[in-house]
């Protein structure tokens, strides 16, 4: 199991292409192609998790399953929070056993992510049903670093949630969607 603290900032992105681009140039290598993603989001009876600040997670990336448990965390320039993290072998029978521990699907959300690294941080290019964002994650001052070559101000570093974006964008929009998949938003 990976024990880790996670620190990273969102921004959107206009071009996935321009993006991978800047990075290759900026000395960054491509960890990943473009995968798709599917990630569910689990909660207990009165979303016990989301009131504490936390997240439980299992994310199908590709053929790879994955489950991820994130700590409260803070919000400043940055969001930096403690993640435990595992591969799982049978994701279909993770989510069984969630269920029948009382966990239910809270949200679901996807994209297509390409990673990148320079071996110091990653940074990850997301196309999601709503828009494109990339994360930059690693040292606090490695992200400032690394947004400023990829020309990337401070007043656009984002640090919500895909479900925040998500809830956010629903408003903006009066969607009548209830996941950000690429399925409920068409």
């Amino acid at each position: 199991m990976a024990v880790q603290k996670e620190v990273e900032i969102k921004f959107g992105v206009a071009s996935p292409a321009v993006l991978g681009r800047a990075l290759r140039k900026a000395g960054f290598r491509q960890l990943t192609r473009r995968t798709h993603e599917m990630n569910t989001l689990y909660d207990l009876p009165g979303q016990r998790l989301r009131r504490r600040g936390e997240l439980l997670r299992l994310r199908k990336y590709g053929k790879l399953w994955v489950l991820t448990h994130k700590a409260k965390g803070t919000v400043g320039r940055h969001k930096s929070r403690i993640e435990l993290e595992t591969p799982v072998a049978d994701g279909v029978a993770l989510d069984a056993i969630l269920h029948a521990l009382g966990y239910t699907s809270a949200f679901r959300y996807e994209k297509f992510r390409a990673e990148w690294s320079d071996g110091a941080g990653h940074v990850v290019v997301d196309e999601t049903p709503i828009g494109n964002f990339a994360e930059i994650e690693g040292p606090p001052a490695w992200i400032d670093r690394t947004a400023r070559l990829l020309q990337v101000r401070p007043n656009q570093y984002l640090t919500e949630s895909y479900a925040e974006l998500f809830f956010a964008w629903k408003r903006q929009t009066r969607s009548p969607a209830r996941e950000m998949t690429f399925a409920a938003i068409g």
